[in-house]
This record gives C-alpha cells, sequence and structure tokens, in this order.
C-alpha cells in the first residue's frame, strides 16, 4: 500500500474560501515570534486545519497551536511513534477505520470494534496509540471536516477489557480529543452497549464535558435508534460487509509504508526550555483530578 497521498494547500483553500493565503502566512509569522513551537516543522496544512476548527478565530487558532504542539510532549500516545510489534498487535485486537458512511449531518465517522476477544491481549495504551496515529493520517488525507464521530461497537466486550483500561491515558485521550484535536468532536455513539456499559460510562464521564456528554449516544442490542444519526441501511451494510481482520492488515500496512510521516511528525514539538513564560506541565492540565482517580473504581 503506498504512502497517503495527503490533501494539498490548493483544495483546502478551494474547500473553504473563508481561508486565504494571507491568514496562513499571519499566523505563520505570529508563530516565528514563539521560540517554543516548532514553526519549521508545522505545514501550511496544519495551520488550515487549526484554523477549520478554531472557526477562523485567530485567537483560538493561537491557542490550540500551543496546546497541541505542547501536548505533544507530554501525552504518552505521543511520545511513543514507533512502527513496531505492538502497535501490530494493537491492530489485531482491535478494529479502528474510518467509514465511507457520513451521518444524516454529513460527518465523517470513525469506527472501533473489537477483533481478539481475549483481555489479556488488550493493551489499551497501544490501541489508543494505534487510534490517534490512524486520526493522523485520515486528517493529513481528509483535510479539514465540519465534525468528526466516534463509534465504539461494544459487541463481544466484556467486563475483563473494562479492567485493562489506563484511567491516566483515557484522561489524556478524552482531554486530546475535546480540546487539542484539529477537528472538533461532534458525537460519541456506542452500539451494541451491554448491561454493564453503566461500568464503562462511570470511569469516562469525569473525562468527558458537558458539550461531549450531551452528544454521548447509548445504542443497546437490537436498538434502531442509531437510525436518527445515520442512514442504517448504509451503515449497517458497510459495518456487514467490513472483513476486520482484513481492514486492520490493511491499515497495519498503511502505517508502516508512511514511517517517514510519523518520524517527521515526531520532530513537531514544543521546546519548553525556550518557552517566554512558564512551562506547560500535566499537574496544570489535569489540577484537581487526584480525587477522581481516587473515586473511579470498577465493582
Amino acid at each position: 500500500m503506498p504512502a497517503v497521498i495527503n490533501i494539498t494547500v490548493e483544495r483546502e483553500y478551494e474547500k473553504n474560501p473563508e481561508i486565504s493565503s494571507e491568514d496562513v502566512k499571519n499566523i505563520r509569522e505570529w508563530m516565528l515570534t514563539q521560540p517554543h513551537l516548532p514553526h519549521e516543522h508545522i505545514t501550511d496544512l496544519d495551520i488550515i486545519l487549526v484554523y477549520h476548527r478554531s472557526e477562523q478565530n485567530m485567537q483560538n487558532t493561537k491557542k490550540l497551536i500551543d496546546l497541541n504542539f505542547s501536548l505533544r510532549n507530554l501525552f504518552s500516545f505521543y511520545q511513543n511513534r514507533k512502527i513496531n510489534k505492538s502497535l501490530e498487535n494493537a491492530l489485531e485486537t482491535w478494529l479502528i477505520t474510518p467509514l465511507k458512511t457520513r451521518t444524516t449531518k454529513g460527518y465523517p465517522a470513525v469506527y472501533c470494534e473489537i477483533l481478539n476477544t481475549d483481555p489479556d491481549k488488550f493493551v489499551y495504551s497501544d490501541v489508543v496509540r494505534a487510534f490517534v496515529m490512524i486520526m493522523d493520517l485520515w486528517q493529513l488525507e481528509e483535510g479539514t471536516a465540519a465534525g468528526l464521530v466516534l463509534i465504539l461497537n461494544m459487541d463481544r466486550v466484556s467486563m475483563g477489557h473494562l479492567y485493562q483500561i489506563d484511567l491516566t491515558v483515557a484522561q489524556q485521550l478524552f482531554y486530546f480529543l475535546q480540546e487539542a484535536m484539529f477537528v472538533r468532536l461532534k458525537e460519541f455513539h456506542i452500539i451494541n452497549a451491554p448491561n454493564f456499559v453503566d461500568r464503562l460510562l462511570a470511569m469516562l464521564k469525569p473525562f468527558m464535558k458537558k458539550e461531549l456528554l450531551q452528544t454521548l449516544r447509548i445504542h443497546t442490542v437490537g436498538s434502531m435508534s442509531l437510525e436518527e444519526h445515520f442512514c442504517s441501511v448504509d451503515l449497517s451494510k458497510e459495518i456487514r460487509e467490513n472483513n476486520g481482520v482484513e481492514i486492520s492488515n490493511q491499515t497495519w500496512n498503511k502505517l508502516k509504508d508512511n514511517e517517514k510521516f510519523f518520524e517527521d511528525e515526531s520532530k513537531k514539538r514544543v521546546n519548553e526550555a525556550k518557552r517566554p513564560d512558564e512551562s506547560l506541565s500535566m499537574s496544570k492540565i489535569f489540577s484537581g483530578m487526584e480525587d477522581t482517580f481516587r473515586d473511579l473504581q470498577i465493582d
């Protein structure tokens, strides 16, 4: 499988006439005044993605650029971008794939489904790492999008899998999805929800803002409620016809073929020693969360 063909800046200007090369130039000039930012490695496409996600608000764009490239230093799933055996194992355990079927509002969706039901094979941190790497390549190909929808299929998920969830990584992931990703997370659907889904929600809700909680939808086994958000015929057909193992193999090959992209991406990190003001740290991001962790338990 060849390396991804990233969407061009010219195509982005066509898609988004409200964004101009002058906007990108102004943002890049601002970045040059921030010595800690890796401005030489940040592409024009990166800038367009941030500016679009920030709804062309210059101040919010600056904040998001700083936050995103700072978190890449701090969050575990950005600290290891190696195409290695643990990543391959993660893709043998979970299917993570963008769907062709879009929501009734036109949002693209990413679908996640377990492949290997053995909880001992489930390494949560590696699956999250795979998810973020797949999303990075998806944005390189897709470019700007009005929003993103996540679909988690809990069919064949057991309580044993919940015990494998690393809450520190989960906290980082949900913060990143809501605050720092270059596309807005619009909806979160859990389908084929088992009777213990409340245990999962008890673990994750402390990491979810009010806005995301309002878009969270739980669809129990046999429920038709997903029809409100998707054309159920198209979605069911795509999920049913997807060969999870085959698609995961294709995804693994795609990641391997784009190893150079991830090598280059690993240079997109702030240099905290050059930051003109106080450094960003995990304790500042998650201050006051210690009690939350103590309270989170699975019965």
